[in-house]
């Protein structure tokens, strides 16, 4: 199926948000699994950039541009409609797409709130200046997040996974790119 979208430029500030699973629904409605616990970036834009997946079929190449006409979270997931996905077979040429929003159009993030694609990269060190390495990855383990900090140690690679919680984090400097945290190298 050739879905009628339009190509478009990716933004240089594109981030990439979510993947589109599957078709919800028989109206055009998809399902969509967001990258972060809190799919703000989602809801906050209406002008979605699609990539197909780096896996599986491809029913379109290159980068095209989805006007979102609704989002809204359900359940574990969020479902969206959006223009010229009028039917489940369109949805079902979605599945596996790779979404992207422009950084602008997130929203601005309250005090002592972050964007987790925001701290991936950051070096990590402890309160004594002691280079615990960069933040790889975040999980979300329910009533917390985890960053998970890779380092190499000679020739061994080293993974922490420090609560990203007000006990552990000292302070989260994004101009510096640099999180101080109470965590010693043994821990």
């Amino acid at each position: 199926m050739s879905l009628p979208l339009e190509a478009a430029p990716l933004p240089d500030d594109a981030v990439e948000v979510g993947r589109v699973l599957d078709a919800w629904g028989v109206k055009g409605w998809f399902k969509i699994l967001p990258h972060s616990a809190s799919p703000e970036a989602l809801f906050s834009s209406k002008r979605w950039y699609l990539q197909p997946s780096d896996r599986g079929a491809k029913t379109f190449e290159g980068t095209v541009l989805l006007r979102v006409r609704e989002a809204k979270e359900h359940a574990d997931s969020v479902v969206a409609c959006a223009e010229d996905i009028p039917d489940r077979n369109a949805a079902e040429a979605l599945r596996g797409a790779r979404i992207f929003v422009p950084r602008s159009s997130f929203p601005t993030a309250g005090t002592d709130e972050y964007y987790w694609v925001d701290l991936i990269g950051l070096a990590v060190v402890n309160r004594e200046g002691l280079a615990l390495g960069e933040v790889r990855e975040l999980l979300s383990t329910g009533p917390q997040t985890v960053l998970v900090v890779g380092a190499q140690e000679g020739d061994k690679p080293i993974e922490r996974m420090i609560p990203f919680v007000s006990a552990f984090i000292d302070a989260v400097d994004l101009p510096g790119r640099r999180i101080t945290v109470d965590w010693q190298p043994d821990y």
